[in-house]
């Protein structure tokens, strides 16, 4: 299982809406999913989209609180009221998750509004049906994921003083050798 390189924004591939998988049997498929799960752990990440690898189909993979799996071709069903920002437990204390993403390296995070549930379905790389219900963390993962599906990056949900300083640290690593 290699790790894949993890396609950084300004990449294309992160900015166009992915392809529905044909044949989720498929070997080839498998395998990619193999590898997306050795790359997201590599990268210490909590999930990874087929896009991030290059590849544009609608595959993800997520390890969020005991909570690990694949989907492909997920659908989502969102529940709460938008606005909601994670949260997770640090140091004995609920913190505020400050989102960010493997494709989007450097020190550019912020807090995203979120709904507080999803459901997830699709099918794993038998061809089963799957059905994840997914609060807090793991339900931002599955609709960061899903987003990335999309083509569309967390930093494009970020407002006001939030989205500013997230391009200004962007524009600062473009000019970083």
């Amino acid at each position: 299982m290699p790790v894949l390189t993890i396609r950084q924004i300004g990449d294309p591939v992160l900015r166009t809406p992915a392809s529905a998988v044909q044949d989720p049997t498929d070997s080839r498929i498998r395998t990619l999913i193999a590898d997306m799960f050795a790359t997201m752990d590599h990268a210490s990440g909590i999930g990874l989209a087929a896009p991030q690898v290059g590849i544009g189909l609608r595959i993800f993979t997520w390890d969020v609180e005991g909570s690990r799996g694949a989907v492909i071709n997920p659908q989502l069903e969102l529940s709460g009221p938008p606005g909601f920002v994670p949260r997770a437990e640090a140091d004995g204390q609920d913190a505020v998750v400050r989102e960010g993403c493997l494709s989007v390296r450097g020190p550019v995070h912020g807090p995203v509004s979120r709904h507080p549930h999803a459901v997830l379905t699709g099918v794993d790389e038998t061809g089963q049906p799957i059905r994840e219900e997914a609060e807090n963390l793991l339900a931002a993962c599955f609709q960061h994921e899903v987003d990335h599906l999309d083509g569309t990056l967390f930093i494009d949900r970020l407002t006001g003083d939030r989205r500013r300083e997230a391009m200004r640290a962007l524009r600062s690593l473009e000019t970083t050798p």
